[in-house]
C-alpha cells in the first residue's frame, strides 16, 4: 500500500467496525540513538532476524507519532528493552520522560537480570509505569533467572502486565520457547503476561499456557501477516481457539519496525474471518479494559 492507500484502508477499517480509536499495545519509541541502531540491525539482516527486514516507517519521532495518530491510534506503548546489563534503568528514565510529554503513550518500562533490577523496577512502578517490556530473545537470558525473583514478585503483586517476547521467532535461542514461561508461571501464577507475536512459532504451546492461566494474554504483533505466514504460518487447526480466546488477544503492530504497511497488519486480522465483534475486541476493547482506558 502507498501511504495514502494505507491511511484510507485503516480509516475504512475503523469506520466499518464503528471504532473511534485503535489501541496498539506493541509499538516502539526509543532514544533516537538506540532506535537508529535497531534500524541498522534490522536492515542488515542481523543474526537474530535471519532475513532482510526493511523498516516501513523510518521517520523522525514526531513524524512517527503523527503517522500513528493519523491511523486513529489513541493509545500505544514505547517498548524499550536492553540487550545487556546497565541499560534498563537509563531506558526507563527515557521512557518515563517520553510518557510525560506524550499523553497517549502508556508509560512503559523494562528490566534485565542484574543486581539492582528490583530497585529500578520499584522506582518505575512508583513513577506510574503501566506496562513492562521483556525481550528474552534479544537479551539471551532465562526469564526465571534468580536475579529477577524479586522483580517478578513485585510485578505479580502490582498486577502490572509484562509484554514478553519469549517465542522462538524469528530465530530461536537457548531460553526462548514455552518451557521457561510455563516454569515461571508455576512460581508466579498470578503474573499478568502478554505473549508477544502470539508466541510464534510455538503458537499451540502458548495457547495451552493461556488456557491454563487466566492472567496470560496474547498480542497479534506481525502474526497472520504475509511476512510471518511465509515462514511461521499460524496452524489452521487453532483457529477455533483464536475465536474462543477473543477476549484475551490484543492488537499489536510493531510500528515502526515493520516491513509492510500498517494497514496490512489490520487486514491480516480481518481476513481471518472471525467476525466484527472479534475484531472490535482485539483492536480496542480488550486493551481498553486491561489498561482502564475508559475515555479512549
Amino acid at each position: 500500500m502507498t501511504g495514502e492507500t494505507d491511511l484510507d484502508y485503516v480509516t475504512e477499517f475503523r469506520d466499518r467496525l464503528g471504532l473511534s480509536a485503535i489501541v496498539d499495545i506493541h509499538t516502539h519509541f526509543m532514544p533516537e540513538q538506540v532506535m537508529r541502531k535497531v534500524w541498522e540491525y534490522f536492515e542488515s539482516a542481523g543474526p537474530l532476524l535471519g532475513r532482510t527486514w526493511p523498516i516501513s516507517y523510518r521517520d523522525e519521532e514526531q513524524v512517527r507519532l503523527k503517522t500513528l495518530r493519523g491511523f486513529g491510534v489513541r493509545a500505544f506503548t514505547s517498548l524499550v528493552y536492553p540487550h545487556k546489563a546497565d541499560m534498563a534503568a537509563w531506558l526507563n528514565e527515557w521512557s518515563a520522560d517520553f510518557a510525560a510529554r506524550t499523553p497517549d503513550c502508556l508509560h512503559t518500562a523494562t528490566f534485565y537480570p542484574e543486581p539492582g533490577a528490583a530497585a529500578y523496577v520499584e522506582a518505575a512502578l512508583e513513577a506510574g509505569a503501566r506496562i513492562f517490556k521483556l525481550h528474552v530473545q534479544v537479551g539471551g537470558f532465562h526469564p526465571g533467572d534468580p536475579l529477577l525473583t524479586e522483580v517478578w514478585g513485585m510485578l505479580q503483586e502490582a498486577g502490572v502486565p509484562v509484554l514478553i517476547h519469549c517465542g522462538s521467532a524469528p530465530v530461536g535461542r537457548e531460553f526462548t520457547g514455552p518451557e521457561p514461561i510455563a516454569a515461571l508461571l508455576q512460581r508466579f501464577p498470578r503474573l499478568r503476561l502478554i505473549i508477544a507475536h502470539m508466541g510464534a512459532p510455538e503458537y499451540s504451546e502458548f495457547l495451552d499456557i493461556v488456557q491454563a492461566h487466566e492472567g496470560v494474554l496474547l498480542d497479534t504483533t506481525m502474526t497472520f501477516t504475509d511476512f510471518f505466514e511465509s515462514q511461521d504460518p499460524f496452524p489452521a487447526g487453532e483457529r477455533g481457539r483464536l475465536r474462543y480466546f477473543g477476549d484475551r488477544i490484543l492488537f499489536g503492530s510493531d510500528f515502526p519496525n515493520i516491513p509492510y504497511s500498517y494497514g496490512h497488519a489490520l487486514y491480516a486480522l480481518e481476513r481471518l474471518n472471525l467476525g466484527d465483534d472479534w475484531l472490535r475486541q482485539v483492536c480496542h476493547d480488550n486493551a481498553a479494559r486491561e489498561f482502564g482506558l475508559d475515555r479512549v
